[in-house]
């Protein structure tokens, strides 16, 4: 087997345990160019500038499949956790939310100190727009 054949295959190794060490189906796509390229240079060992040519050709194909490969096979986490998962609800102000001072507001059994850009009466619904600190950004629902 040529000399040049091994330098294919071991760079197909390198990409193959980056890839396997990283999550993001980048080097697959290397891998994959490196191991056509070391067949290549199994018949044509004198052809190198072929072979470094077939890998780029390669991987500017499989690049891009990979890409959208990796975005299906990731998908959002269905379940929203920490306070993302208060954005969107509604909640009961439990003490008037000045625009200047702030306020309170009771968010699924949790007191929260709240901010909105209008005055918000106790005892009326507002919703959370979104969480800064320790403080829920909240509007009026209307």
């Amino acid at each position: 087997m040529p000399d040049i054949v091994w330098i294919w295959l071991a760079a197909f190794a390198i990409f193959l345990i980056l890839e396997v060490m990283t999550p993001s189906m980048i080097f697959i796509g290397f891998s994959i160019s490196a191991l056509i390229s070391g067949m290549f240079s199994y018949f044509y060992p004198e052809s190198f500038y072929w072979q470094i040519g077939i890998f780029i050709i390669v991987s500017a194909i499989l690049l891009p499949l990979t890409r959208k490969m990796a975005k299906k096979m990731t998908k959002d986490s269905p379940q929203i956790a920490n306070v993302d998962a208060l954005i969107g609800k509604v909640g009961l102000v439990t003490k008037t939310i000045d625009p200047d001072f702030g306020g309170q507001i009771n968010i699924n059994g949790e007191v929260w100190k709240a901010a909105a850009e209008e005055l918000i009466e106790e005892n009326e619904k507002a919703s959370v727009i979104k969480i800064v600190g320790a403080t829920a950004h909240v509007e009026k629902k209307s």
